[in-house]
């Protein structure tokens, strides 16, 4: 992800999300790399940004905390190839575990997550707002 990528990022996240991310916030996420890694989807043929992915790797240990795809190329497995992706190329630099946070109301993602063999493993209470909802911490062991 770059600052040229941030109108196409935070219209996914406008679509997306309730209580979307500012730009300050992408800003941030970009100029901490490599701690944070932040990645965009491109949908080739068009060349255009479709989705985004956020993830933290302190040691052996990922939190993923933004993924979106925009609502016109949900659907397509796209989501899933991409978690896909980033599950496979941080278990080959050594992480073990993986962990996110998802509403117990947003049922497509937590059937995706269960799928890739992620766990419901705590709940942070208050943690989404608009509307409030506590949140369910899923985690994988990759070893």
């Amino acid at each position: 992800m770059e600052e040229k990528d941030l109108p196409f990022v935070l219209e996914i996240e406008r679509l997306s999300f309730s209580t979307p991310w500012p730009e300050t916030t992408f800003k941030g996420e970009i100029e901490n790399y490599p701690i944070s890694n932040p990645y965009v989807i491109i949908y080739k043929p068009q060349d255009k940004v479709i989705g985004h992915i956020i993830y933290w790797r302190v040691q052996s240990e990922v939190q993923i905390s933004n993924v979106a795809i925009h609502p016109d190329f949900r659907r397509m497995g796209i989501g899933k190839s991409v978690l896909e992706e980033v599950l496979s190329h941080v278990k080959k630099h050594g992480v073990q575990f993986v962990a996110l946070e998802v509403r117990p109301s947003n049922f497509v993602a937590r059937s995706l997550y269960n799928k890739l063999g992620f766990k419901v493993i705590g709940i942070r209470k208050d943690y989404y707002h608009q509307p409030n909802e506590d949140a369910l911490v899923m985690g994988k062991n990759l070893v």
